[in-house]
């Protein structure tokens, strides 16, 4: 039983920020049930190619940006805007001990599905309301997608190739982080409130916006600002307070260098052949090899392309210097290290005989994750929620069906 058996969470989100936050919850042994839009689902659905394929290889409607956020989730469609649909999506609330949801500012409470409208009801409940802006000020009411988050929170003007280098500019990170974080976030927050109300006996409202979070986790970035007063520059592959720590090109590929103190800076000269280097003042400290950084690394790079990548991975890591080899995912997933630690996983599918995925990292030694459940198909498990859920009978469920408020009538 995973560490969160027994909790009920009510999934009004959609795309990547409240899915993240759900799916990981739903890892953790959570009942995480996801009302979807009845016609089409989440939009994640159709954003692909590449898509799911069934057990004869025809493409399904999943996506596997979908397929990557809702593992383990029941899938409910209900009509928010027909007045049984919102009553039902109501009572599921009253049953549950979470809510999350990442719609515009205020549109849930449109449906009777506000946090004052159901607070009033179930006090118990805890309510997390994931926004790109938050719940407040001259941006609340925007919409706020990862791109954009990352641009205004000033992650790109942190990654990308330097100042007056080929290629230079501002760049976006290769995945959403910034909706990542939002739902790691969101996850760790939603653990306090539980852990808060086991003594108080009350839920509370959590508002989580994604440009909070992007500004939050820039970590030493922000103290490198806030300090100095000068915004920091991009350093391409190289870490702003580390030398030597980026890319160097070897004879044969890449690989990346993460230096972090001084012995391991004497223990790679030694290493590389550059005993000259431990004992230039130049490059004694960490700081002096930070304001000294063009003459270092012209030094290593002139050394690093006279071998091989596997022979740098070798050398280095004999000698105990931190380093890696700049992997594909195929090299990644091909890794020893990944493969004992089989972050791969597949689950069974009711179209695809079985779906893949990826574990999330935290290991129990009682408690285990629990992987129970592929991404659901669109609406599969909504007549099992509400007869469990609300007690509901199949003629009144096929009523609730024919009346329009599980999803429009196929004719």
């Amino acid at each position: 039983m995973g560490p969160l058996s027994g909790v009920r969470v009510l999934d009004l989100t959609r795309v990547l920020a409240g899915p993240w936050c759900t799916q990981l919850l739903a890892d953790f042994g959570a009942d995480v049930i996801k009302v979807e839009e009845p016609t089409r689902g989440d939009d994640t659905r159709q954003w692909g190619p590449p898509w799911l394929t069934d057990a004869r290889g025809t493409a399904t409607s999943d996506s596997a940006y979908f397929l990557s956020a809702n593992r383990g989730k029941r899938s409910v469609t209900l009509d928010l805007a027909h007045p049984q649909g919102a009553h039902l999506a109501r009572e599921l609330a009253l049953t549950s001990d979470v809510l999350v949801e990442n719609f515009k500012v205020g549109g849930l409470a449109r449906y009777g599905l506000g946090y004052g409208d159901l607070a009033a009801l179930h006090p118990r409940l805890i309510y997390c309301a994931i926004s790109g802006f938050g719940q407040d000020g001259p941006e609340a009411s925007r919409p706020g997608y990862d791109a954009m988050i990352q641009a205004m929170g000033g992650l790109m003007s942190l990654t990308g190739v330097p100042e007056g280098e080929p290629g230079a500019g501002p760049m976006k990170v290769g995945v959403a982080v910034a909706d990542l974080m939002a739902g790691m976030y969101a996850v760790t927050a939603i653990l306090a409130a539980l852990y808060e109300r086991a003594g108080s006996g009350s839920g509370q409202y959590i508002d989580l916006a994604l440009l909070d979070t992007q500004i939050a986790w820039l970590a030493n970035q922000n103290l490198n600002f806030l300090l100095s007063g000068r915004s920091p520059e991009r350093h391409g592959t190289a870490h702003p307070n580390i030398a030597p720590y980026q890319s160097f090109a070897t004879q044969d590929g890449y690989l990346m260098l993460a230096v972090g103190n001084d012995r391991q800076f004497a223990a790679f000269c030694r290493a590389a052949e550059l005993g000259e280097l431990a004992g230039d003042a130049r490059f004694a400290t960490n700081a002096a090899r930070v304001a000294h950084r063009a003459a270092l690394t012209e030094y290593i790079a002139q050394a690093m392309r006279a071998r091989s990548t596997a022979w740098w991975l070798a050398a280095l890591q004999a000698a105990g210097v931190p380093c890696g080899p700049i992997n594909t995912l195929a090299e990644a997933f091909a890794e020893p290290q990944v493969q004992h630690r089989q972050l791969r996983l597949d689950l069974p599918h009711k179209l695809a005989g079985s779906v893949p995925g990826v574990r999330q990292p935290a290991r129990f030694s009682r408690s285990a994750p629990e992987y129970r459940r592929a991404p659901p198909l669109l609406g599969e498990h909504t007549e099992e929620v509400l007869r469990e859920r609300l007690g509901l009978s199949a003629q009144e469920i096929g009523q609730l069906r024919s009346g329009g408020a599980l999803g429009k009538v196929t004719p």
